[in-house]
């Protein structure tokens, strides 16, 4: 175990000890901490402004993009800068099976994804309290949800979202070894979901309930209980799980395989 462990703190170390990581969580700080105050001094003419989960939501809705961005940025690059460095025959001829060297990997970029997301709510909160003309919220009266359960349930189900997202750029790294193609591929599924959710509709096709488009993004299930195509959270929950397992499977089972040699 101390030994897996410290196979991981060697990927946390390629990762941050890079300036581009330390870019990327500067500016999503700064972003966070950004929207607050533009909402507030772009909105003088209500006297009432708007609450402090109003800021906190909208900074979310806006930042949450960019926190996206940046962790498949590292997922797609973790396993493809091996090959393109040449790193990858060093790292294999180590005392380590590839099973833990993936997972290892793919726990670095959890890892950071936590904490990026960590880093928006933190600065976005932190402004929303200091930008904010009034305790009230519009968000009062959706469901049973108070105010902050449902920012942080909505800040949850952004997150799973970025987690299957980060799955798939890892995935598209492992096999294609190309990370422009597994930022690419997954931002493009990432800003057209909804299209091929609304084209493929799961109210007109019942094969659609299958598709991972369907069911990426869980926010509807706070405020209803039935989602597209009149499914359930735990139907949503389980396509999303299987397509999950699978993109894992796929990146073990290409780098388990994966001739190095030439």
């Amino acid at each position: 175990m101390g030994e897996f462990a410290a196979l991981i703190h060697n990927e946390n170390i390629k990762i941050y000890s890079r300036v581009r990581t330390w870019i990327m969580l500067f500016i999503l700080a700064l972003m966070s901490a950004l929207f607050p105050a533009l909402i507030y001094y772009t909105s003088t003419g209500d006297p009432s402004g708007t609450g402090v989960w109003d800021n906190f939501q909208m900074t979310v809705s806006i930042s949450f993009f960019l926190n996206t961005i940046f962790a498949v940025v590292v997922a797609s690059d973790t396993v493809a800068s091996e090959f393109s460095w040449g790193t990858i025959k060093l790292l294999l001829i180590r005392p380590w099976s590839r099973s833990k060297i993936l997972l290892s990997k793919y726990i670095s970029v959890v890892l950071f994804s936590l904490l990026s997301t960590a880093v928006l709510i933190a600065f976005g909160y932190g402004s929303s309290l200091i930008f904010s003309r009034s305790d009230s919220s519009s968000l009062m009266n959706l469901m049973s949800w108070s105010p902050a359960e449902y920012s942080f349930m909505d800040v949850f189900c952004r997150y799973i979202e970025l987690f299957l997202t980060t799955a798939l750029a890892f995935m598209v790294s492992s096999v294609f070894r190309a990370s422009g193609l597994a930022i690419g591929l997954s931002l493009f599924i990432m800003f057209t979901k909804n299209i091929f959710a609304t084209l493929f509709s799961p109210e007109r096709f019942e094969w659609a309930n299958y598709l991972i488009f369907t069911h990426m993004d869980l926010r509807g299930y706070l405020i209803s209980d039935t989602g597209p195509g009149g499914v359930s959270l735990g139907f949503s929950v389980a396509v999303l799980a299987a397509y999950y397992v699978l993109f894992l499977a796929v990146s073990w089972f290409v780098f388990k395989k994966r001739d190095v040699a030439a």
